[in-house]
């Protein structure tokens, strides 16, 4: 097998990335905006599949918030402030730990999210440092990628219709970290996840509790196609996840040859 990690933790900041609100998780609700939001293209002149896919669905999105967290910038009805300067040190103080490349100038970047997760359909991001390296247990583990980006809004419902989010969340700094394909266990996946979290710790800014990281897994076995699986929170249960995931990636190709035997064309089925 192979694994990569993507790990996702919020910083201890004293404000947002691109405004000055508090980085609190707050009930306090005292305002509610309605929006709907659509996939347009982008610098390609091509819309997302994945926006296109959300814009069809024609759900209505509602935003809860209230002054002491959110702003103007969160609501997406002014611009962004400059970048928070703390938050930035702990990205590049990170990038250096892990001996990655720091480009000379970072830009900020915008990914498409029409899930409603973000009032602007877009994530801020920036790419901090490149090709980085750990060692665990005599093993070398690429490092691929550094991000500091702002975190999406709180799901608090969703049906058929409508998406409720809450805007405290939205805007609080993120470090995603990206490992390469390297990790060939089940343990190792979790030794990874493990060190990297301490590292994380050791700079005493970061968040703690469930829902302050996050971490996806790159999985795929001989044969098989890579799966990601996200927004796993417990370390110890990663073992497990792997696990289940190489199992189920082991059954489909039993039947893909089964299917094979019984003379089975994908162009029949789709006929």
């Amino acid at each position: 097998m192979k694994a990569g990690l993507e790990i996702h933790q919020q910083l201890n900041t004293k404000e947002k990335l691109f405004c000055s609100c508090p980085t609190i998780i707050s009930d306090k609700v005292s305002k509610r905006i309605i929006r709907k939001l659509r996939g347009v293209a982008g610098e390609t002149g091509e819309i997302d599949i994945a926006a296109q896919y959300e814009t069809i669905k024609d759900k209505t999105i509602i935003y809860e918030f209230d002054p002491s967290y959110s702003c103007l910038v969160e609501l997406d009805e002014e611009p962004p402030h400059l970048i928070n300067e703390e938050a930035l040190k702990i990205a590049i103080i990170l990038a250096e730990y892990f001996n990655m490349y720091i480009p000379n100038v970072l830009q900020v970047m915008r990914k498409t999210v029409v899930d409603g997760s973000n009032t602007s359909g877009f994530q801020r991001t920036l790419l901090v440092g490149v090709d980085g390296k750990i060692n665990i247990n005599g093993k070398e583990i690429n490092i691929q990628t550094l991000c500091l980006e702002e975190d999406s809004a709180r799901k608090i419902e969703e049906d058929e219709s409508k998406i409720v989010y809450r805007l405290d969340r939205l805007g609080i700094p993120l470090i995603e970290i990206a490992t390469g394909p390297d990790l060939n266990s089940p343990e190792e996946v979790k030794k990874v996840a493990e060190y990297i979290g301490l590292v994380l710790r050791l700079t005493g800014k970061v968040k703690r509790g469930l829902g302050t990281i996050r971490q996806d897994i790159n999985i795929s076995i001989p044969g098989g196609e890579k799966i990601e699986i996200k927004g796993a929170q417990e370390l110890k249960l990663l073992p497990k996840i792997v696990e289940l995931e190489i199992i189920r990636q082991k059954k489909l190709l039993e039947w893909q040859e089964e299917v094979k035997k019984r003379g089975i064309e994908e162009i029949k089925l789709i006929k």
